[in-house]
């Protein structure tokens, strides 16, 4: 653990504030979940990603649409890659997602590349042919990519449509 110099007060309701340069840096957004663990007399904060919990059925799910498209498959909660297929995972897993994806998640709607190169994941160089946000109880949870590869760098319709079913069958998983 590493020490950040920060002393807190806990009110009268057993409330911290958690400072607004740790919430930026760790990417913890209002109404973020956060999981609570304690070990040897310590208090221990922990993003909670419901994606998490699915993340070997997420690879192979990813590794499935892989083998049915000529993409590389990439699934994220809203942080991170969970899950990858088609790609060299450690490429891909546990690496952060990009902004310019977080923008495009956001907006909470099918994304399809149109010749611009938006890079999936910090680190990675293949850009984002499709992007559909996966949605569980109104919330955005995470997402499903399909990404360059090979030099395939375009999606055909059936492509989308799996992708967008694979974004709808993991947020009723969540759920």
């Amino acid at each position: 653990m590493k020490a950040t110099g920060i002393v807190r007060r806990i009110d009268d309701l057993g409330r911290v504030v958690i400072p607004k340069e740790i919430r930026r840096t760790m990417r913890i957004r209002e109404g973020d979940p956060l999981e609570i663990f304690t070990s040897n007399g310590e208090v221990i904060f922990k993003k909670y990603s419901p994606m998490g919990e699915l993340s070997s059925f997420a690879g192979d799910y990813a590794a499935a649409l892989a083998e049915a498209t000529a993409l590389a498959v990439v699934i994220c909660d809203r942080d991170h890659c969970i899950a990858a297929g088609g790609a060299p995972k450690r490429e891909l897993l546990e690496k952060s997602v990009t902004p310019e994806l977080e923008k495009i998640v956001e907006n909470r709607k099918l994304y399809v590349s149109n010749g611009d190169s938006v890079c999936a994941v910090d680190g990675c160089d293949r850009g984002v042919v499709v992007a559909m946000p996966i949605i569980s109880a109104g919330d955005i949870t995470g997402c499903v990519l399909l990404i360059e590869n090979d030099g395939v760098t375009t999606a055909i319709d059936s492509d989308i449509k799996l992708c967008e079913v694979a974004a709808k069958f993991l947020g009723s998983r969540i759920e």
